[in-house]
């Protein structure tokens, strides 16, 4: 039985399948899903069943409501989707990926009127009383060689908003020394330090494109996720105060190093309070994250950098060896 009330969202979905929220009993089914699409479409990254466990314990995103799954006549899932949005966001991000072997017959578009569909009630659903609110708006993210993906996104109206750029850093080719002014100490990132952070990431990331605070809940998404390596961060803070003045938060995919032939070291989240730029932080940050990667055995150190943005990130990172190997883009509509 199709548990999801709206007829028009309900509509779209293809009749052959079996429609229901994701459930923890569904975590083993629901990742074969994405493992085996990754296989043919081969991401960056994709998300694992550990992920997926992560999801389902939210409770701002509750998965009865956010998550829908789509089962063959046999058990075995065909299809996802899942729609994020923070209650004060002006946006909905959504996330979906269709087996290869059931692609091509419109189940991509029918999952995308769930999402817009779903988009509209979550924002319906945050509306404060007697005030305007935002116009519901989706957010949809795709790697620059899934074309099909490109091409679906195209033709139901969503446009490129914004382009990032994947970048690698071979460690086999040393360290840059980078030292830090008199009066800043960096330290190691622990669970002392993750209110202190998070205040930090939502003043630095206040003005950048896209970017919206990040409550306690969202956090716990970022220091508790199964790939999380706070061995690999640190923290600089300035001695006199203890302000956080700069951060970087790194991640490594134990999994995907074998797919992808090397093991690196993803720097998540590199940040630096306004007061405290110029004084190089994010290059002592970057040159530290660097030793600490090729100390673990990684063989490069990576990052992911918004093409348009205003600190002039691309520039320092292309200075420290970074080289640009894939892109992205983010679609939006306006519905």
């Amino acid at each position: 039985m199709n548990q999801y009330r709206d007829a028009d969202a309900r509509a779209s979905l293809d009749a052959r399948l079996l429609w229901q929220p994701a459930g923890s009993a569904d975590l083993d089914n629901w990742a074969e899903l994405i493992a085996r699409t990754a296989a043919v479409e081969r991401p960056v990254w994709f998300e694992r069943r550990a992920d997926l466990a992560q999801i389902l314990d939210s409770k701002n995103n509750a998965a009865a409501a956010n998550t829908i799954l789509g089962v063959d006549s046999v058990g075995v899932a065909r299809a996802y989707s899942r729609i994020t949005k923070s209650r004060s966001g002006d946006k909905a991000v959504g996330f979906g990926c269709v087996d290869p072997a059931w692609q091509g017959q419109g189940i991509g578009t029918g999952l995308l009127g769930w999402l817009e569909q779903r988009t509209r009630e979550r924002f319906a659903g945050d509306a404060v009383s007697g005030e305007p609110g935002p116009a519901p708006r989706l957010r949809l993210c795709m790697e620059q060689q899934h074309t099909h993906q490109a091409a679906l996104f195209d033709n139901s109206g969503y446009r490129i908003v914004r382009y990032y750029n994947e970048m690698h850093r071979p460690l086999d080719a040393g360290v840059p020394e980078a030292a830090l002014d008199e009066g800043l100490e960096l330290v190691a990132f622990g669970p002392e330090l993750h209110e202190p952070v998070r205040l930090a990431h939502n003043d630095v990331f206040r003005d950048h494109w896209g970017s919206e605070p990040r409550d306690e809940e969202a956090w716990g998404f970022v220091v508790n996720d199964p790939q999380m390596r706070p061995d690999l961060s640190a923290v600089v803070i300035e001695r006199s105060s203890g302000t956080v003045a700069g951060y970087q938060l790194a991640s490594h995919d134990a999994e995907g190093a074998d797919a992808r032939g090397f093991r690196e070291g993803y720097t998540d989240l590199l940040g630096v309070r306004r007061e405290f730029r110029g004084r190089g932080i994010a290059q002592a940050l970057l040159a530290d994250a660097m030793s600490r990667f090729a100390a673990a055995g990684m063989d490069k150190a990576s990052l992911d950098v918004d093409s348009e943005n205003p600190t002039g990130a691309l520039a320092l990172y292309t200075k420290m060896g970074y080289v640009a190997v894939n892109h992205s883009m983010a679609w939006d509509k306006e519905l």
